[in-house]
């Protein structure tokens, strides 16, 4: 697998399958490129070139004291693009990778980038405020901290449950899928995770949705537990030019692995069209 190094000398870990346009996608919160198998192998296998980096601190990248920022990440990103040389892209971020890639594309445009697809994706703002009042309260971030600098691997077992609604009655629960939710949170650097909390809950990602000028699919889950729809795809779905809401009845945020193939059926028809 190949490893990008930064300017400032951080390793990006990523993986790079396939042949043909290039499909980059960007992990979520407090995973790493590992959430993207099956969308890696899908779409290889389908005549794309797969690609999927571990942000900095997670997974098998550097674990950096400095740079836990979205501005950081976002340049990262446009390192990996940039070294990979890769053109024509179609992104796709989940969580706090979508706000990566929206950042991304705000920061350094779209030149490089066809379309994108946002996936229970934090744009535009997941902190509830005067403005905001369908966010979540800052209460239920700083539990989110507290819970991840005390007791990181038993808070990681309790979150992976509504990350997937494995919480909601009737709903098969994965114990496989959630023991890999833990794995790939307790890789991390745990300064990185608490700093990456910060980027995913506070900042604002109004400007960066306005100059994205390309076609942008959104799917969201409606029972997402974790970045609440009306906060996020509804406001996003209006800002974005050109976008397409797709509504998952009954979605988790966890949507790309718990309706797997729906949801690779669903992007490589919008790839397509």
């Amino acid at each position: 697998m190949p490893t990008v190094t930064t300017k400032d000398g951080t390793r990006i870990f990523c993986k790079d399958e396939g042949e043909g346009q290039p499909i980059v996608f960007s992990h979520g919160w407090p995973l790493s490129a590992d959430a993207w198998d099956g969308q890696l192998v899908f779409f290889a296998q389908n005549g794309y070139r797969t690609i999927a980096h571990d942000r900095r601190s997670h997974g098998r990248s550097d674990q950096t004291w400095n740079g836990n920022n979205m501005d950081q990440y976002a340049d990262d990103l446009a390192e990996v693009i940039e070294q990979l040389d890769l053109k024509n892209i179609i992104l796709v971020g989940h969580s706090t990778g979508g706000g990566e890639i929206t950042h991304y594309m705000g920061r350094h445009g779209t030149n490089r980038v066809a379309k994108a697809v946002l996936v229970g994706a934090v744009p535009p703002l997941m902190l509830k405020t005067a403005d905001n009042p369908h966010g979540t309260p800052i209460e239920t971030f700083d539990a989110i901290r507290q819970g991840t600098y005390n007791d990181r691997s038993q808070f990681l077992t309790d979150l992976s449950a509504p990350f997937y609604n494995f919480n909601r009655p009737g709903t098969k629960v994965s114990e496989g899928l959630q023991k890999s939710f833990w794995l790939q949170g307790m890789l991390a650097g745990l300064k990185g995770l608490l700093d990456c909390i910060h980027e995913f809950s506070e900042v604002d990602y109004t400007e960066d949705l306005k100059k994205v000028d390309i076609p942008t699919l959104i799917i969201h889950g409606d029972d997402d537990q974790i970045v609440p729809i009306k906060a996020s795809a509804d406001l996003s779905s209006k800002i974005i030019p050109n976008a397409e809401l797709k509504i998952y009845p009954g979605g988790s945020h966890g949507l790309a692995q718990v309706e797997q193939d729906q949801f690779n059926k669903d992007v490589l028809a919008f790839i397509r069209t």
